[in-house]
């Protein structure tokens, strides 16, 4: 009988179509490391070093010769006692395991890469190593005990799985469009898990960029070199430099002149937004979802998406106003503010004026970008953007070009259903909407010139005002932007500064004393700002013992040591902490680990470990001392020279169990109160069940959908940067959790590029735990969001993975779901009878798991998909089937969801009151549970019921019931209700409706 054995992933074994049960754990690494080194000689000594590196037992000897009996009679049970064992055989004072390509997954790959390096030919080469990457299904045995996998035999057979990505890389770049398609996925997968290795990110980015993906090729590039100098303090080699200007240049040799998927011109965007593509918007949306599907999509309507116009889109928005406060106080920059005001002589739609502004951290630039935005602003009619790129946040959380882009969209007043998919795409809807406008864009917080060129306007009328540490010779070079660099204050105009804050007379009673507050500060406006604040706070203090205090504590800024005032700038914050009282200190200290721009009441007790009450006092006395500002009611934030400082002290003060337990309470707080939103939003969803969370954690409660989804948007970034830095610093099983946590209100937002980053993010982290069980939940999230982007490739293949590992776990409830994602991009493609058999595959999966709400669930999205082919019969059966058993069982989601479906059906078969009938029961169930969202969707087709029976006036007050709904939970469908509703009161007034 046939025994085979796969190293290549999860360690496993097959007798015949038998799975063999691998015994214990030290068995089981026994076997993963002879399968390592298969047809090799392995002593015994070096088996025991591997199992139990310094440590081994007395008897570990024999415990190997035990497991190596063990292992004998399971692969060969009708051995005699004394014979020859086929596959361990003893050798060299130890074990060799005999296999061949047929029998071990290692040997055939190599055996593939050995054929692909033979041939001349790079499409033969590039399927036969597509071939040898398919057998990987993760780490090197992945599952057995970390320090075992540690050992070097296992780190080579992992360096032989990177060599093969980097050469099928190379040959698909000399082959067609389709098999470089087919490398790409593997290679995302690689370079996510190697963020240093520049050999492989180069190829990434060359194969982005070869695949028609040239701005995540950039961004690519970004972050890598970003991620470079943050961890090894080193720039990108020749390797990856060359890649970026390969791309920069457009000098790569394209096989396929077609134009490339996702690089569509600003006229070609704006052509999509009108007249949506096959497979976007409304339609696919409808095309993919029953009701109760976990896919989340947002509209079911199978009528053609009707066009949609922007421009007038735009003129209904009132014109964003995003700058922040106006500064109560600025001092100085008179110099600079005039050059500014010469950048704009008369009338300034002649062009687009860029300026740069450039300065160490704590030197103003923000402050002087903001109170020059704010002068001007009234010459911009269509608004102000601001974002803050964080592109120097301490904890590492920059903000990406896709993340501001989309914010960006969202203040125009595009709706979430409106966005296309990719960056390329959405930069090109972005500068169609700012053609013919004036509007001032300020970006803050650059972290070089590729951070912002995809903000910037296409077309001239438009200011952008840029802040960043580096001089951005990019920018002037390539846009022509004016650069100017700020320098620290100059005496005067600090003592000014201190005198507009303490009052001119206090300033007179002590010259001399201010004089040296200002030169202890180096002229640094921030720490002129710290300082200021605890004089301001305490009047009875002198100036001149101020000034002895900060002459006493000069230190050096140690994150910011190529700084020269950062010296200074200690002194000042260090005068202002040491009169803070112990637990606000430890408060500061900590606040420096929170990810993100700000920080909620919640977060931070969470990170100290306190009750809400019990942190609101300390977060006072911080914003007190000008140490932390509250922007809005219940958010911090402080400066990232402020931020530096804290991380600085927490280092060298709090001890590492201190702050890792720290970190663990946030994660927890994100984790379990994105959990608790996602209950809120969908109550009878299948989410994960979660631990409790670790004591001193305080968890948000949410009342209704409206206070869950408002807490999702307004910590989306905090949550996105959390997911990343749990990955990189915390436990990455809370980066897979909060990632699953989300994946739903990412989706129902449509934040498609945000929701792909995340679980890549939260694969990867998955994958460095060995947890087979996250890598197959991020598999399946990451299945359907490349089937958001329309990457249809990828998505296929996370999917299958995912089918793989649920497997692996024996969760067929999870294959089942993978099934039912994979049905639902079936359907967005048109593809109506490969859906139906995934959804048979799905049913089965539930009925083999017990599920017995999964299988009605199918059920019912069956029915939707004969209602989407027009056999309307045929799924009143199917969504009466699954009536009955969510009715049974009690799901009274699935319930309404069936009802919901029945109703549809009944609608295209014009019986409106049998249709009417049964949306009633669905609506009476999801006001009962508290579904909002759903609740509306169904007033959407009571309406469109009751507009088809010509009773408009009842059409228009179900579709202003939905609209009050959607409205207040802020949800992307509200716009097209509104036209609905306009058409309801048009056609009850007799008129001609606009959407007839």
């Amino acid at each position: 009988m046939h025994t085979r054995f796969t190293v290549l992933g999860p360690l496993r074994a097959w007798r015949g179509e038998v799975e063999l049960e691998l015994g214990p754990p030290k068995q089981r690494a026994l076997l993963a490391f002879l399968l390592a080194q298969p047809n090799h000689p392995v002593g015994t000594h070096e088996i025991v070093d591997a199992l139990w590196r310094q440590n081994p037992p007395d008897s570990a000897v024999n415990v190997v010769h035990r497991h190596i009996g063990a292992l004998r009679r399971l692969f060969e049970p009708d051995m005699p006692s004394r014979g020859t064992s086929r596959w361990l055989v003893r050798a060299s004072g130890g074990y060799r395991l005999e296999a061949d390509p047929e029998s071990l997954d290692l040997l055939r790959f190599r055996h593939l890469r050995e054929r692909a390096s033979g041939t001349g030919e790079p499409a033969e080469a590039t399927e036969l190593l597509v071939e040898a990457l398919t057998l990987w299904r993760g780490p090197t045995a992945s599952g057995i005990a970390p320090e075992v996998r540690a050992h070097p035999a296992f780190g080579a057979v992992d360096g032989e799985h990177l060599a093969a990505v980097k050469h099928a890389a190379e040959r698909a770049l000399e082959s067609g469009r389709e098999p470089r398609a087919r490398v790409l996925v593997t290679l995302r997968q690689a370079a996510a898990l190697h963020m240093l290795d520049e050999a492989l990110q180069a190829r990434l980015i060359l194969m982005l960029a070869a695949t028609g993906h040239q701005a995540e090729a950039l961004e690519v590039y970004r972050t890598v070199r970003a991620r470079l100098a943050d961890d090894l303090g080193v720039q990108p080699g020749p390797e990856l430099q060359a890649a970026q200007r390969r791309v920069l240049a457009q000098t790569y040799v394209w096989d396929d002149p077609a134009p490339a998927e996702g690089t569509r011109s600003a006229d070609h965007a704006r052509a999509d937004v009108r007249a949506e593509p096959a497979g976007s918007g409304r339609d696919s949306e409808a095309a993919g979802r029953g009701r109760e599907s976990e896919t989340s999509g947002t509209g079911r309507e199978s009528e053609t998406a009707e066009p949609f116009d922007l421009d007038h889109r735009m003129s209904l928005v009132v014109p964003p106003a995003q700058l922040p406060a106006k500064l109560p106080s600025f001092t100085g920059r008179l110099d600079e503010l005039a050059r500014f005001r010469g950048l704009l002589p008369g009338n300034s739609a002649s062009t687009v004026v860029i300026s740069a502004i450039g300065g160490m951290a704590g030197v103003g630039k923000t402050a002087l970008a903001v109170h020059w935005a704010h002068q001007v602003a009234d010459r911009f009619p269509d608004g102000q953007l601001y974002v803050d790129l964080r592109g120097f946040h301490p904890s590492g959380t920059v903000m990406s070009p896709a993340e501001a882009i989309r914010s960006f969209l969202d203040a125009l007043g595009v709706p979430a259903q409106r966005v296309p998919a990719g960056l390329d795409a959405q930069a090109a809807l972005y500068r169609s909407l700012l053609a013919h406008r004036r509007v001032l864009i300020v970006l803050d917080n650059a972290r070089d010139t590729e951070h912002v060129r995809a903000l910037l306007p296409g077309a001239p009328g438009c200011l952008v005002v840029v802040t960043s540490r580096h001089q951005l010779y990019g920018l002037v070079a390539a846009e022509g932007a004016y650069s100017l660099t700020l320098d620290v204050l100059g005496e005067d105009d600090a003592l000014r500064f201190l005198s507009d804050r303490l009052g001119p007379d206090r300033i007179a009673r002590d010259p001399d004393a201010a004089r040296a507050i200002a030169a202890a500060c180096g002229g640094l406006p921030l720490a002129l700002a710290v300082v200021s604040a605890r004089a301001a706070i305490n009047p009875a203090f002198p100036l001149s013992g101020i000034a002895e205090e900060l002459a006493e504590s000069q230190g050096s800024l140690h994150a910011f040591s190529g700084e020269a005032p950062a010296a200074d700038a200690r002194s000042a914050f260090s005068w202002s902490y040491r009169l803070l009282s112990p637990e606000a200190a430890r408060v500061f200290r900590l606040l420096a680990l929170h990810p993100g721009a700000d920080c909620s009441v919640a977060a931070a007790a969470s990170l100290a470990g306190l009750r809400r009450a019990e942190i609101r006092p300390p977060l006072a006395e911080l914003s007190r001392a000008h140490l932390v500002s509250e922007t809005e009611p219940g958010r911090f934030t402080c400066h990232e020279l402020l931020r530096a400082y804290g991380s600085e002290l927490g280092r060298s003060l709090d001890a590492p169990p201190e702050r890792r337990a720290a970190r663990r309470r946030m994660f927890d707080h994100y984790l379990h109160s994105a959990h608790a939103a996602d209950s809120v939003l969908a109550p009878s969803r299948e989410r994960l069940i979660l631990g409790p969370p670790v004591a001193g954690t305080v968890v948000s409660e949410f009342a209704d959908q409206a206070r869950a989804a408002e807490w999702l948007e307004t910590n989306r970034s905090v949550l996105l940067a959390a997911v990343e830095q749990s990955a990189r610093r915390g436990c990455g099983e809370q980066s897979w959790q909060l990632a699953a946590g989300i994946e739903l209100y990412l989706d129902r937002s449509g934040r498609r590029q945000e929701q792909f980053v995340a679980q890549t993010t939260a694969a990867r982290a998955a994958q460095g735990l060995g947890d087979v069980r996250g890598q197959a939940h991020a598999h399946r999230a990451l299945g359907f969001a490349n089937g958001r982007l329309e990457r249809w490739v990828d998505a296929a293949g996370h999917l299958a993975r995912a089918l793989d590992l649920f497997a692996y776990v024996g969760d067929r409830a999870g294959q089942g779901r993978v099934h039912r994602y994979a049905a639902f991009l079936a359907n967005a493609r048109g593809r109506h009878e490969e859906a139906l058999e995934h959804y048979a595959q799905a049913g089965l999966l539930y009925r083999e798991a017990g599920r017995r709400s999964g299988q009605a669930s199918v059920a019912n999205e069956v029915g939707w998909t004969h209602i989407l082919t027009g056999r309307y019969r045929k799924a009143l059966e199917e969504c009466g089937r699954a009536l009955a058993v969510h009715q049974e069982i009690g799901d009274r989601n699935g319930e309404a969801a069936a009802w919901d479906s029945l109703g549809y059906a009944h609608h295209h078969l014009h019986e409106h009151d049998r249709a009417l009938t049964c949306y009633e029961h669905a609506l009476e169930l999801y006001r009962a549970i508290r579904d909002r969202y759903l609740e509306a969707d169904t007033l959407v087709h009571i309406g469109e019921t009751r507009y088809a029976a010509g009773e408009f006036e009842r059409a228009a007050d179900a579709r202003r019931q939905a609209l009050d709904i959607l409205d207040s939970i802020g949800h992307p469908d509200a716009e097209a209700v509104r036209e609905k509703l306009k058409d309801a009161v048009a056609a009850g007034a007799g008129e001609q409706p606009a959407h007839p």
